[in-house]
């Protein structure tokens, strides 16, 4: 007798992935901002989380390095609902172990665009509105010197933390392994992902002009009509420093400068400025 539904140890349809590749991830993803660094933030727990998939998915050590490698990069994400961007990066990874045509760089692509906004709502609900919520009734309660205080901080904040951690993973694997599965051969995947990659980097522009800060404080002209330099810059253009500054890491970074060259570099550069007055 034939049936259409799935084997229970499967994740989705016509997937590789197990149950045991599931959880594995799930309680892996909790260790998201464990070895957080300040380059490349949680890049490293995130390629330890995807290890279980890429193991699955890759047959070869040098397969499994460049996926390994792939997940190495910057990332910086809530962790309460990252099991979403989790699923659908390995739904992508095994439509790249399963497709030779797959563009490979398109997981990337996809990682950078979709972290921003996902980071945008998780912490908008967890930092912003539920720990508040939490930290209220959990104060009131303690107030009244009751010990249901703390427990029900812990409850308000973990029971729809879990909640949405689980389902997050398990849509994102399944509507992942759907879409890639069958829209793969449309060319609508490519279209995606290359707006994926002008999205991502449209967030690294904005991020670049709203996070780097300099602007000159010395004036010209006399009196009342003194202005700041500053100004006739921004009517050149606006964010100029900021983007000559990125521009200059990035290219430093090229050419394999550490990082911590680099910081120090920034932390004396802008001590001398203000010393001299300038900015």
């Amino acid at each position: 007798m034939t049936t259409n539904s799935k084997p229970l140890n499967e994740v989705a349809e016509g997937s590789k992935l197990t149950r045991k590749d599931f959880w594995s991830v799930f309680f892996r993803s909790l260790t998201l901002d464990a070895s957080w660094n300040y380059e490349r933030m949680q890049n490293v727990a995130f390629a330890y989380t995807m290890a279980p998939i890429i193991k699955r998915l890759y047959e070869t050590k040098e397969e499994r390095a460049l996926a390994l490698q792939r997940h190495l990069e910057f990332m910086s994400i809530t962790p309460h609902i990252s099991t979403l961007l989790f699923g659908i990066t390995s739904a992508m990874e095994e439509e790249n172990a399963r497709n030779n045509d797959f563009d490979s760089s398109s997981i990337s692509a996809v990682k950078s665009s979709l972290m921003g906004p996902i980071a945008g709502v998780g912490d908008s609900f967890f930092w912003g509105t539920l720990k508040v919520i939490a930290t209220g009734i959990a104060i009131s309660l303690s107030n009244q010197g009751s010990i249901f205080g703390p427990i029900a901080f812990l409850l308000i904040i973990n029971v729809p933390h879990f909640a949405l951690r689980y389902i997050c993973l398990d849509k994102g694997i399944k509507f992942g392994a759907k879409f890639f599965g069958e829209l793969g051969n449309s060319g609508l995947v490519q279209s995606i992902t290359q707006s994926a990659s002008i999205l991502g980097l449209m967030v690294i522009g904005a991020m670049t002009a709203s996070n780097v800060k300099f602007e000159l404080i010395m004036k010209v002209g006399g009196g009342k009509i003194a202005e700041s330099l500053q100004t006739y810059v921004d009517q050149i253009m606006l964010g100029f420093f900021p983007a000559m500054f990125f521009l200059i890491i990035y290219w430093l970074l090229g050419k394999k400068v550490k990082t911590t060259v680099l910081l120090l570099g920034v932390i004396l550069f802008s001590i001398a400025v203000a010393l001299v007055g300038l900015a």
